[in-house]
């Protein structure tokens, strides 16, 4: 009767959470939208979007420059913010779970150095290749993002067959490690506009993308989320350990390595459309499984949901605290993302201590 009980509470709580991050997804679109420096009424921002995407309206004349502004700067940003704060969320709760390690985040197994040693190359060489136009960037950010993945899988492999979580996470700091020796070479080479374009890269930002972004990075998102919800037992079987997973008939290598690779998938596309962000995907995940526990099943949704929320509010809070300046987003989540995690570890460590 007890666990009966149990049950439906968690039931109940897990509900209540999934209805409470929805709203808090609607209420930051809708702030994302209809808040900025730039004022545009309400009736006419939702005019536009149901004309564009459903050809429904009702105001006979609506002015091009705001028409500009929601349908090809507004929208395209919110949805995009969304989108890079899914995945970065996401593919931390895949980390942290996988190597059982919640200080475990994207930036762990080296791809961001790598997607962002990418993008800088393009920067200070000032290159395009032909038939991608401005698509080389987050192409070439991509590439250097999967590249940095078969890096540390090398490594692994020669070290160690069996894919240990440590010889994973030595090998991701190695190769973090080097690429950003090299990124700081390239900054320092660099010229006085070049080196600030770059830095300014470097902090993260959502701003001056448009439609042609939110389609390259969806498919990336929509793969890597797939994988990643398709192997959620084998990350519930891996937090037991990899011995009791391998008892429980779970291909701890394949397993692994198809986690990987969604988790990459997600943090390459991500970092190659808005630079490197930190702390979604070390704190959004962490809250989560404060509330839910440790399934997986409803982890890597929920972290989904509200790592899309916060950045898409983080994005809102760049674009005005300093209006008509606009802050690097990255900023914005580490101010947020720090004291909160902070204050999370010492939480930890204080529990921890009171059950001793």
């Amino acid at each position: 009767m007890r666990n009966l009980s149990i049950r439906k509470y968690l039931r109940n709580k897990i509900g209540w959470m999934y209805l409470i991050s929805g709203g808090l997804l609607l209420g930051t679109s809708l702030l994302g939208l209809f808040y900025s420096s730039v004022a545009v009424p309400v009736p006419v921002i939702l005019h536009i979007i149901l004309e564009k995407t459903f050809n429904i309206g009702w105001l006979e004349m609506v002015p091009k420059n705001e028409e500009m502004i929601i349908w090809n700067i507004r929208l395209p940003r919110v949805l995009l913010g969304f989108c890079i704060g899914a995945s970065l969320a996401l593919a931390g709760a895949a980390f942290q779970g996988l190597l059982r390690n919640p200080l475990a985040d994207p930036y762990t197994i080296g791809v961001s150095s790598g997607a962002s040693l990418g993008a800088v190359l393009v920067l200070f060489f000032q290159f395009t290749i032909v038939g991608l136009g401005s698509f080389t960037l987050p192409f070439v950010a991509i590439l250097f993002g999967l590249i940095s993945l078969l890096v540390v899988f090398g490594l692994v492999h020669l070290s160690s067959k069996s894919l240990a979580i440590e010889t994973i996470i030595l090998a991701g700091i190695i190769v973090s490690a080097f690429i950003g020796a090299i990124v700081s070479l390239i900054i320092s080479l660099s010229d006085r506009d070049s080196m600030t374009q770059i830095i300014y890269w470097l902090y993260g930002s959502v701003g001056m993308r448009g439609w042609s972004h939110v389609q390259l990075i969806l498919p990336f998102m929509l793969i890597g989320s797939f994988i990643l919800f398709y192997h959620y037992r084998e990350l519930n079987a891996l937090a037991l350990g990899e011995e009791a997973a391998d008892h429980i008939g779970v291909d701890v290598k394949k397993g692994k390595t198809f986690v990987l690779i969604g988790a990459s998938l997600l943090t390459g596309a991500a970092v190659a459309v808005s630079g490197s962000i930190g702390f979604v995907g070390l704190v959004i995940p962490h809250l989560v499984r404060l509330v839910t526990g440790p399934n997986h099943r409803h982890v890597l949704p929920l972290s989904l949901i509200i790592g899309g929320a916060f950045l898409i509010l983080a994005d809102l809070m760049a674009r005005t605290i300093i209006a008509p300046k606009e802050l690097p987003i990255g900023v914005i989540t580490a101010l947020i993302g720090a004291p909160v995690f902070a204050f999370l570890l010492i939480r930890e460590r204080l529990g921890r201590g009171i059950r001793r």
